[in-house]
């Protein structure tokens, strides 16, 4: 089971949803970047759950601590290494469902591909586990913003509140769309076949929990359109990249979250004998995933354009 993103700035993360802590292991950083407890924090604040209706009920306050890596304020060259004690974890909530595979989430598949599972929220099936990446991209993101004056900026697209509160209600969940924009992004990133910008953004952005959908520029609209169109000088329709390369063009995408599988509503479902039964999902859970994951989606866009740039240094 790799847990285990880039290829220069490497990120590892570790834990559980309902084990004593989640963490991430950060190495190649460059030395002498001014980082601490509290600027990460600040990212990590955006992702807390806990702040709304809106959201999961779970209090956890997402404390990080620096363990290594770090020395009078700054980076050492050396792993990085950060700690998120969980401290609400409610697992007994999970005990009368721990026989069943609740429907739409990766239980039945953990259980096949590796004989074995956590059923106390799904293990590192988790978003729980998002926390650990979010401290880590915020190292990238601010190499990036000192280094090139690069910013992430992402936004749940619509007003969706009414709908949340509505599905809540119901025990029900609905899904979202995040819009991603990068700006100010380093040119000539990016390779022309297999690690082209767009694609390692891809697979950064649906290896996110929940994540059902990625486009970049126009996207699938771009199938609707004429070359002529398209193509227009300074309309930047491709999104910021040509052939894999970053041009030095603002970078739009845009994700697509699918509901929270997770609800109240009682459901149909199986067990390891394939017997079908009936279950009701206790426990605190987003009614929409999206409302958190926009620091998580420009994390993972700060981790990609990271190691990236590191990459150019070759």
């Amino acid at each position: 089971m790799s847990s285990v993103f880039g290829k220069l700035f490497t990120v590892s993360t570790w834990g559980e949803s309902h084990g004593k802590a989640i963490g991430a292991v950060v190495d190649g950083c460059p030395s002498g970047l001014e980082i601490s407890e509290e600027y990460i924090q600040v990212f990590l604040d955006r992702r807390r759950p806990g702040q709304s209706m809106l959201t999961t009920q779970r209090k956890e306050s997402d404390k990080v601590k620096i363990l290594s890596g770090v020395f009078e304020g700054k980076t050492t060259g050396t792993p990085i290494s950060l700690i998120i004690e969980n401290i609400d974890q409610h697992s007994a909530d999970y005990e009368q469902i721990k026989n069943w595979y609740r429907p739409g989430h990766a239980d039945e598949v953990y259980d096949s591909k590796y004989g074995f599972r956590d059923y106390r929220g799904g293990g590192r099936s988790s978003a729980r586990e998002t926390a650990a990446r979010v401290a880590a991209g915020s190292i990238a993101r601010k190499f990036l913003s000192e280094k090139c004056g690069t910013e992430f900026e992402a936004l749940v697209c619509g007003e969706i509140q009414t709908a949340i509160e509505a599905a809540r209600k119901n025990g029900d969940s609905i899904g979202g769309i995040i819009n991603l924009t990068i700006k100010n992004p380093p040119k000539n990133l990016g390779e022309p076949i297999f690690d082209r910008t767009e694609a390692l953004l891809a697979m950064a952005m649906l290896s996110i929990p929940a994540t059902k959908g990625f486009e970049i520029g126009e996207g699938f609209n771009a199938a609707k359109m004429l070359g002529s169109e398209h193509n227009k000088l300074g309309e930047n329709h491709a999104g910021g990249t040509y052939g894999g390369i970053t041009s030095g063009e603002d970078i739009f995408c845009r994700i697509a979250f699918k509901p929270t599988p997770s609800i109240s509503q009682i459901q149909k479902a199986k067990n390891k004998n394939g017997e079908i039964g009936e279950i009701s999902i206790k426990g605190r859970h987003d009614p929409c995933v999206a409302v958190r994951a926009p620091v998580i989606v420009e994390s993972m866009a700060a981790l990609v354009l990271m190691d990236l740039w590191l990459r150019n240094l070759k």
